[in-house]
């Protein structure tokens, strides 16, 4: 059984389906139910609360999407879900509630985001509360990060869960607190195989790279980000296996 194939059957809506001004935010629950209307795979991104409470979230601050500001790291639950995102209605989601929701309507891709900054090994809080929450999911679901001891902690959490690494060319203005060496080890995609990987999500201006190249004739499944156009997508999906889009309505495979 192909774990992958719901992510490989069609493209994937980028934060869900999310056009802010048709009053679907990013990563929300407008942007879900979007998602599930028009038949779309979603990913979403997670951070952690104060409490230790995944919650489905971009960004390390609140500024840019929301009336808010400060770090989400830095609030309760219980006060994120009463934060409105701007454009929408509602609050922002947290992770246990929305899953549920979904009840596996659409395969959910879902990003844990990096807890430290320097993509380095830290505790297993967050994983351990992810992890958690999708062993009673019976939908289609994969777990992915650019940071690849998340991944591995996972593997040994929910090792039927299939998982993947986000990658790209990790250019070091975009990354402050990473050290170039780190930059440019995690650039060759040196943990793919040790943490049990079974696919890819590429930065998609980059999938004629050598290491994606050699990454699909092992056997790697490519996913890529974010694509945002169809002359984009036309030109992602000679390399990758589904794409990860936003801005755009692209047709199912």
């Amino acid at each position: 059984m192909n774990l992958l194939a719901p992510f490989t059957n069609g493209p994937i809506a980028h934060r869900t389906l999310h056009d802010v001004t048709s009053g679907n935010p990013e990563n929300s629950w407008e942007g879900l139910d979007a998602a599930i209307s028009s038949g779309y795979a979603i990913e979403i991104d997670l951070q952690l609360s104060l409490d230790g409470i995944p919650i489905v979230f971009h960004d390390y601050k609140l500024d840019r999407v929301t009336k808010e500001t400060g770090l989400i790291c830095e609030r309760y639950a219980s006060e994120i879900e009463n934060i409105t995102l701007q454009g929408g209605k509602k609050g922002i989601p947290r992770f246990d509630t929305f899953m549920s929701y979904i009840d596996g309507r659409v395969p959910v891709l879902i990003e844990l985001k990096d807890q430290d900054g320097t993509l380095g090994n830290t505790s297993t809080i967050f994983e351990t509360a992810v992890c958690k929450i999708l062993k009673k999911y019976q939908g289609p679901v994969a777990i992915m990060s650019f940071n690849p001891h998340m991944i591995e902690k996972c593997a040994t959490l929910a090792p039927n869960i299939p998982r993947g690494l986000v990658t790209g060319v990790f250019k070091e203005n975009e990354w402050p607190n990473v050290t170039k060496l780190r930059c440019e080890e995690l650039a060759m995609i040196p943990d793919y195989f040790s943490i049990g990987a079974s696919f890819v999500s590429h930065d998609h201006m980059d999938l004629n790279s050598d290491v994606v190249k050699r990454l699909k004739k092992s056997g790697a499944t490519i996913l890529c980000w974010t694509v945002r156009s169809q002359k984009e997508h036309k030109i992602a999906r000679k390399i990758a296996d589904s794409v990860t889009f936003e801005g755009y309505l692209p047709s199912v495979f």
